[in-house]
């Protein structure tokens, strides 16, 4: 095994970045720590076939920055951080590169938890811990929390609520059209909600194997060709739920909603967007805000996982969007810089305290 570390400026402000290479098994991976101002860095492990190391290390930073974010606005007593594998997890997953790579969390000392994302799964979790034990989004069966797309939906679902509040005077979806860009981990679960809300559901997925799924499960969502056609079509919600950049210039340009609240990560392409999207009249809701329901479930495994706790913590995103949303409006400044500035501000008020020396 072999290990890299940079602690430097060009790691794009982060406290530490890790490059993990085990030549047997075919494990390459990078571990971003953005920040432990306010605890161990938490973040999930994503296993995805950039085109390049250069794709799959821009991803980690951005990844990495985005959960110190996101663990600061819920609330949570932890850092930022996250890992990506390099490779295709269709050839590359097997025990041993997935206890290779655990060894390498575990050499990081505790300043780094892991769990799922794109391309692990919580049985991927169980193997990892078998050589870590800051791993989490485990199996029921091993104390964890299971998945943590359940939770994940349900904040963006009460993100969702207050955004529909803010513009249409309702904390509800009822009567709204909403279009659900992806119906996987995330996605399928908002897609339930929403229904169940009285809302109407669009929605597209380049899988097949989703789409079976919407037919089987839920026949009343209106199944479209692909994003385009989703975007374009007559919706008051957008809800990118799949890979990050969903929001690009484009896309904003042809977006006919009046709000954007969804699961993925990173959905602005570029900076810039979020004022794109106030000009246009689009209320868009941070993504690091509204899909933190998922960290908050497997972050409660840390204390001894307990559901009806992590969902009570979760149903809170209803009130930090509300306060975000009415910060914007009071400031003059979009959302995204709204939830920036508080999530700044916690970690700096509440990281200072470690300086209090405890003897």
């Amino acid at each position: 095994m072999s290990v890299f570390v940079d602690d430097g400026p060009d790691a794009a402000g982060h406290e530490q970045v890790v490059f993990c290479q085990d030549r047997h098994t075919g494990l390459k991976a990078i571990i971003g720590i953005y920040s432990t101002a306010l605890g161990p860095a938490l973040g999930g492990t994503r296993f995805y076939p950039y085109a390049t190391e250069e794709d799959a290390l821009r991803d980690v930073l951005h990844l990495s920055r985005a959960m110190a974010y996101k663990n600061a606005l819920a609330g949570l007593d932890l850092g930022g951080g996250k890992a990506v594998i390099w490779g295709d997890p269709a050839q590359l997953k097997s025990e041993a590169l997935l206890r290779a790579y655990g060894r390498f969390v575990q050499s990081l000392g505790g300043r780094y938890y892991t769990a799922c994302d794109v391309g692990t799964y919580v049985p991927d979790m169980d193997v990892i811990a078998r050589e870590t034990r800051f791993v989490t989004g485990r199996s029921v069966e091993h104390g964890g929390a299971g998945d943590s797309s359940i939770l994940t939906a349900w904040g963006v679902f009460q993100g969702m609520r207050a955004a529909a509040e803010h513009v249409w005077g309702s904390p509800t979806l009822a009567g709204r059209r909403v279009g659900i860009a992806g119906l996987g981990k995330v996605g399928k679960y908002l897609a339930g909600h929403l229904l169940s809300d009285g809302a109407s559901v669009v929605a597209t997925d380049v899988s097949e194997a989703a789409l079976e799924w919407a037919r089987i499960t839920h026949p009343q969502i209106d199944l479209v060709a692909d994003t385009t056609a989703l975007i374009t079509s007559d919706i008051d919600v957008y809800a990118p739920c799949a890979l990050g950049g969903a929001l690009d210039d484009d896309t904003v340009a042809a977006l006919r909603a009046r709000v954007v609240t969804g699961g993925a990560n990173n959905q602005l392409a570029h900076p810039g967007i979020e004022k794109s999207l106030v000009e246009r009249g689009i209320l868009y809701t941070p993504d690091y805000l509204v899909n933190a329901g998922g960290v908050i479930q497997v972050a409660d495994e840390i204390e001894g996982f307990d559901f009806d706790r992590a969902k009570l913590r979760a149903t809170r995103i209803f009130d930090t969007t509300r306060t975000i949303l009415q910060l914007a409006d009071a400031d003059g400044v979009p959302p995204a810089v709204a939830a920036d500035r508080l999530a700044e501000r916690r970690m700096v008020e509440v990281g200072r305290l470690r300086s209090i020396h405890l003897g």
